[in-house]
């Protein structure tokens, strides 16, 4: 079985979301959307694979918002069209983040700017223990989404949406796939100045999330078992 992994640029890595899909003996195929040289420019010309080829697609997150026309409106239509192809074949999709929203303007919802940021381990409530465990999950995030008019929410606390299912698609708005590594990176390419700004210490976080890796290497395995479990390997989708 092959998995499309979107990584949208040179950061969002896959982490123990990767791991845990080549454990389960998928080849991973990585589809970079913006080069490292582009990321300040990221408004590329790139075209998306076709949705059939795969058996399962997984779009990662990326420091922008889906709604920047300025900044992507260039490929944000084009991974649009790609993700309702993928849903009209019953292809499996696991939007993380800012694949999640995605999924969600894919299908009739909508993302806009919430209410505040979520920066750093922040608690989730899930009516789903199996498949999105409540508990405190990386995030950051400055957007959230409205719901498809099909989607079931599972998870949610009182800032936003935490997750949705909808037919074979499973979106989150967190992000299983941290690692300390992942997260150097991402303060090493501006996310310092953020969390300064939104006022946490540094030290703290990086602390934290390297307190978390072996906890959330497991929570992040059994999150992608469950998806490929129940969305790839079960007859019948989930929720239509």
């Amino acid at each position: 079985m092959r998995a499309l992994l979107i990584q949208h640029d040179h950061i969002c890595t896959p982490g123990f979301v990767g791991e845990r899909l080549l454990d389960r003996g998928l080849d991973l195929v990585v589809h970079q959307v913006v080069k490292e040289d582009r990321f300040l420019s990221p408004n590329v010309e790139i075209e998306f694979p076709d949705p059939t080829d795969f058996d399962a697609i997984i779009p990662m997150g990326a420091p922008w918002s889906v709604y920047d026309h300025d900044a992507i409106g260039t490929w944000v239509p084009a991974e649009l069209t790609m993700l309702r192809d993928a849903h009209h074949h019953e292809v499996p999709v696991l939007g993380i983040c800012f694949g999640g929203q995605m999924l969600a303007a894919a299908h009739g919802g909508s993302v806009a700017r919430s209410a505040a940021p979520e920066i750093g381990w922040v608690n989730v409530d899930s009516d789903d223990e199996s498949l999105v465990p409540s508990g405190s999950w990386f995030q950051w995030h400055y957007d959230r989404w409205q719901l498809p008019k099909h989607a079931q929410e599972v998870a949610r606390n009182a800032n936003s949406s935490q997750a949705f299912l909808l037919g074979r698609n499973l979106a989150v708005q967190f992000h299983p796939e941290m690692t300390s590594e992942i997260l150097a990176s991402w303060i090493a390419t501006g996310g310092a100045a953020e969390v300064d700004q939104f006022g946490m210490e540094l030290e703290t976080l990086v602390r934290q999330t390297t307190e978390s890796d072996a906890s959330n290497r497991k929570r992040a395995h059994r999150l992608v078992d469950q998806f490929l479990d129940r969305m790839l390997l079960q007859p019948e989708p989930s929720a239509r």
